[in-house]
């Protein structure tokens, strides 16, 4: 899920460029390695979607993964359109949705002409409500439907409860889709995202926590699967002399510059997820004392540290999340609300939703702070320093 611009919850452009003085939420984390990688690609002669390194990279993924094979694509929503075809997903059907989710995993559906019925969220993960997504089920299974799909969304780089996700799933017969586009390098249980049901989708987007500037990735166990979504997204060409097409296929294929730089981006991923915590822990700290200020998903030890997000209880605390974003927007700080819920959205409006209140509060009181491991030590010291400015201000701190 891309960096939307300051307070927009419109966000799939890519990051601006990282100049001036301003600090941005999370811009990309390139260095000499990257350059390096990309300089032998060009040299190689490989800079269309084929190539060694196209290969190597979805086989490097899937390693890291630990799924039996990876298909590299030009963005996390190609990934998604063809993972809901990939588990037979059907233009008559309903995808189960959380509300709480960029929109590409909404559109992903109903490129299909399938229907999205969307689902809340738990209120301390921002994740899928498990129990509502069973309740959803039942209600849509009684009246006749049939629920091509329940697609589990890893928010923030924390995992949904894949331990109460798989069980319903496999007991209700429901394909799982699991959009790990924010998730690689975290894990629930040990296990990694995206090796969780059928099919699991990566997305390296410029703000992610590794990029190929844009990009995706299907990872599964299912063969089959990855050799459909591979076909589909290469215009759907049979393996003929002439070009050869019985079905409509994509555009989809990553080129292999891009994978040599999601290689190189690889190889330090674990040094990045490191920067990351170490900011949510230093965050974790800040807000300690404040009442009626926690973080989302602080609990959750296998999290990447994608974005740390902070939710506000303005009666307890006496300030409001988008006081804090102003006052930062003013030191040329970026800052982000939690995305707008889909069933929120013009687009889906008078969609169908099982809802508690959850996404809309955390929408409403969430915010979303500077969390790239390519912020520089003065940045960070800024951004708190900023932040104790705001808080001391409103006498938030609570007595030692």
């Amino acid at each position: 899920m891309p960096v939307p611009g300051r307070l927009a919850d419109v966000a799939d452009a890519p990051p601006r460029p990282h100049t001036g003085d301003t600090v941005y939420l999370s811009p990309p984390d390139i260095g000499p390695l990257e350059e390096s990688y990309l300089i032998a690609a060009l040299r190689s002669g490989w800079v269309a979607p084929v190539g060694p390194d196209l290969q190597a990279f979805e086989h490097d993924v899937a390693t890291r993964v630990g799924t039996g094979g990876a298909v590299a694509v030009n963005s996390g929503t190609a990934a998604l359109h063809l993972a809901l075809l990939g588990v037979g997903v059907g233009p008559t059907d309903v995808v189960i949705v959380p509300t709480l989710t960029f929109v590409a995993t909404a559109n992903a559906a109903r490129y299909i002409g399938a229907r999205p019925v969307f689902v809340d969220c738990d209120p301390q993960t921002g994740n899928v409500d498990v129990d509502l997504a069973a309740d959803l089920i039942r209600r849509l299974r009684a009246r006749g439907e049939r629920v091509g799909a329940i697609v589990g969304v890893d928010m923030f780089g924390s995992c949904a409860d894949y331990s109460a996700l798989l069980p319903l799933c496999a007991e209700t017969d429901v394909p799982l889709v699991e959009d790990a586009a924010e998730a690689l390098g975290a894990c629930h249980a040990g296990r990694a995202a995206g090796s969780f049901g059928r099919v699991g989708v990566l997305s390296f987007n410029g703000n992610k926590i590794m990029t190929t500037s844009g990009g995706g990735m299907l990872v599964s166990d299912d063969a089959a699967l990855l050799a459909r979504a591979r076909h589909l997204a290469t215009q759907a060409r049979e393996p003929a002399r002439h070009y050869e097409h019985h079905e409509t296929g994509y555009n989809y294929r990553l080129s292999n510059l891009l994978a040599a730089l999601g290689r190189a981006q690889l190889i330090r991923l674990d040094e990045m997820i490191a920067r990351r915590r170490h900011l949510r822990d230093t965050y974790a700290k800040l807000f300690a004392p404040v009442p009626g200020v926690r973080l989302v998903g602080a609990q959750d030890a296998e999290s990447n540290c994608w974005l740390t997000v902070i939710a506000v209880e303005p009666q307890r605390c006496g300030w409001r999340a988008d006081d804090l974003a102003t006052h930062l927007a003013e030191r040329n700080i970026e800052t982000r609300p939690v995305w707008k819920p889909m069933h929120l959205q013009p687009m889906h409006a008078g969609a169908e939703s099982l809802l508690t209140g959850a996404a809309e509060r955390l929408f409403t009181d969430g915010l979303t702070l500077p969390s790239g491991s390519a912020l520089t030590e003065p940045q960070i010291a800024r951004v708190f320093a900023a932040i104790d400015e705001f808080l001391s201000a409103r006498a938030c701190l609570s007595p030692s």
